[in-house]
């Protein structure tokens, strides 16, 4: 079952052809994880959404409150029985009608939710490879920093992953520093110091990256910094991480010849869960 602007519908309607986020990537989107019948750190998506609309100059509609928003996604989890563990995707994209200019700033929503086998985030120690992907390159623009509809980067990224048998990749802005990988935020441990690209590199302003960074800062021992991370700071690092919403933390266990650590991703994890 799927929620498009208040109704509950088949998951197998259909949209309009003119839809705006398929012809031009003229949408904007968040991804959520549903825990016990609650939404984790929902005010920080709901402000990174409304955040995200403004940006793309959408009309925010009056009823987009929290308590509206937040009631739409808890509604299709219902409908879907499975309001333990889920993850949703709530997209919003302007109303059909226009070329590159549309014809109105109106729009729409759209709620599709799948269930999670894991409410808890669990840490993996398996094998986890990345190296660069550089064919394409992250602007250092404020569009970098919100999620859009228009992610081809990460699908030719996600693909050159697979072609050469890795677990991921990271990418690299026009400055050739390394932004973030193909799914989340990246976090660079070397020593007692840990770092992660700042917002105006370009990486996405992530919700679990948000996390990590208030429990990290209130940890005596680390020196926590948004810094530029080049290519050859990899080398140096004693510890790697991914960080997103679905996953949490994963662990990144080697990128060309280095091999890494796990030991501040495990215990970040722990912390997380006690979080929620």
């Amino acid at each position: 079952m799927i929620n498009y602007n208040g109704t509950i519908l088949s998951s197998d309607a259909n949209l309009s052809n003119s839809n705006r986020a398929f012809l031009y990537g003229d949408g904007v989107f968040e991804t959520l994880k549903i825990v016990n019948g609650k939404v984790l750190f929902f005010e920080d998506h709901y402000f990174r959404l409304m955040a995200a609309m403004r940006i793309v100059r959408m009309q925010i509609p009056n009823n987009f409150t929290l308590e509206y928003i937040e009631e739409q996604i808890l509604n299709t989890v219902t409908a879907n029985n499975c309001s333990n563990s889920a993850r949703v995707r709530f997209t919003v994209f302007r109303n059909d009608g226009g070329f590159y200019l549309p014809n109105t700033r109106t729009v729409s929503f759209l709620i599709q939710v799948s269930s999670i086998e894991n409410a808890s985030y669990v840490f993996s120690d398996a094998a986890y490879e990345v190296d660069l992907y550089k064919d394409f390159f992250v602007s250092k623009q404020l569009l970098s920093t919100i999620k859009t509809t228009n992610k081809m980067l990460h699908i030719t990224g996600s693909i050159f992953a697979q072609e050469n048998e890795l677990q991921n990749c990271l990418l690299v802005n026009n400055e050739k520093n390394v932004v973030e990988a193909l799914n989340g935020n990246i976090f660079m441990l070397i020593g007692s110091k840990l770092v992660t690209p700042s917002i105006d590199e370009g990486c996405q302003n992530g919700i679990m990256r948000k996390q990590v960074l208030r429990l990290t800062q209130k940890m005596e021992s680390l020196e926590v910094v948004e810094a530029v991370i080049s290519p050859f700071d990899l080398q140096k690092a004693d510890e790697l991480f991914i960080t997103n919403i679905i996953v949490g933390i994963q662990s990144i266990t080697k990128y060309r010849k280095k091999e890494f650590k796990t030991d501040l991703a495990k215990e970040l994890i722990s912390q997380i869960n006690t979080l929620i």
